[in-house]
């Protein structure tokens, strides 16, 4: 698969023996060879991480020139040596990128609680400065920098052609298995583009398509302490700013590469065998509908019914009657996997062995469910809950 990486930046991973396992990534660094605005999203958790609490500060800005990412260590809950710790890894890495503090960001991922290996930390900054490449082979290994419990590296990238001829890159590079479900933010990810956009529109942008994507996803309900969602746009393809038609068609590509890249993480869910994606019409606003979605996909009577294979649609009515948002239950209709199960509030004949098969022999189970209150329509992508699941996240610190 072919690559499109972004002019104007350079990627890195090192092991910096934060994880055990020599062979395995746990530092990530990338580096902007000219100041980029940058914006960021976060996660909404009261407890949130000193990194979280560090780039809330710094951002929207028109200065940034790198992003540090460490694996293993969340560096939430530590108190204020973690707030110093995250201050002094962006500095380490700004440092070493341009030669002055305060122009890097820095997001940390792992276990809750721990304070950072600090001399561990600004070795594993000065290594992966010095391999700071602008190759594929690079970007991808920053994405794989990232990762905790994931088994795949998570990247997307897309090119966009101006009206003037001329071409600007997006791409962007996330990790997630678990903790998911972000409120407002996404788990780690960061988007990266050539196109010249001021701080303050690349905040709209970002926020606006953190909605759609990252934040309509979830695999067991619960929003990280270390939810970071970055944005960067260094002009080194093109320096002056988008026109505002080439802008509508740039937010629209930035949209479209934040959910390709949001459904990775459900898709790469912890011990998971089945992306569930909820798919809603007819619903009489949007919050109303976004509301309904995400009680479908953290419901755990539904999760372990798709995990079983079990048409057991009973589970999935029941759940949109517990959201808190009123409807008609009469004009209520339910397909599973393009099956008709129940319309417009009764129950329909269906074979259950085979809308069963339906749900084991594929990767993907949708759930559509067709409101009779309006025309907002969303979707909202999770998993099933599998005893993988549990065996995984029952002895993780231990």
């Amino acid at each position: 698969m072919t690559l499109f990486i972004p002019k104007g930046y350079r990627f890195s991973a090192v092991h910096a023996g934060l994880k055990s396992d020599p062979d395995l990534l746990d530092l990530s660094l990338l580096a902007s060879d000219c100041p980029a605005a940058a914006a960021g999203v976060f996660t909404q958790n009261l407890v949130c991480g000193a990194p979280v609490q560090y780039d809330r500060q710094h951002v929207p800005c028109n200065d940034i020139r790198c992003v540090v990412v460490n694996t293993r260590y969340a560096n939430a809950c530590t108190g204020k040596q973690g707030i110093q710790d995250a201050k002094n890894m962006a500095d380490a890495a700004s440092t070493a990128v341009c030669g002055e503090t305060g122009k890097g960001l820095v997001m940390s991922t792992g276990v809750i609680g721990v304070n950072l290996p600090m001399d561990k930390i600004i070795k594993g900054v000065t290594d992966a400065n010095a391999k700071l490449t602008a190759s594929e082979n690079a970007f991808v290994d920053f994405a794989k920098g990232m990762m905790t419990t994931d088994t795949v590296e998570k990247y997307v990238t897309k090119q966009l052609h101006l009206e003037s001829g001329e071409i600007v890159t997006i791409a962007g590079a996330c990790k997630g298995a678990a903790m998911i479900a972000p409120n407002l933010a996404t788990m780690l990810a960061v988007i990266l583009t050539d196109a010249a956009i001021e701080k303050d529109i690349v905040q709209k942008l970002l926020t606006n398509a953190a909605e759609n994507s990252f934040n309509s996803i979830s695999v067991e309900g619960h929003t990280s302490t270390s939810d970071t969602l970055l944005m960067l746009a260094n002009g080194a393809a093109v320096s002056r700013n988008l026109a505002d038609t080439d802008l509508i068609r740039f937010e629209r590509c930035v949209g479209e590469l934040c959910v390709e890249l949001a459904v990775k993480i459900p898709l790469d869910g912890e011990g998971v065998s089945h992306l569930v994606i909820v798919d809603l019409e007819g619903c009489v606003d949007l919050g109303s509908a976004r509301i309904i979605a995400r009680k479908i996909a953290e419901d755990v009577l539904v999760k372990t019914a798709i995990a079983g294979a079990d048409p057991n649609w009973g589970r999935v009515i029941s759940a949109v009657g517990t959201a808190g948002v009123n409807f008609d239950p009469s004009k209520l209709s339910f397909y599973l996997n393009g099956f008709e199960l129940f319309r417009n509030g009764e129950p329909q004949n269906f074979d259950k062995k085979t809308v069963a098969n339906s749900i084991r022999n594929n990767r993907e189970t949708t759930l559509k469910l067709i409101f009779g209150e309006g025309t907002a329509k969303t979707k909202f992508w999770t998993t099933d809950l599998t005893t993988e699941y549990v065996r995984l996240n029952s002895d993780y610190t231990t």
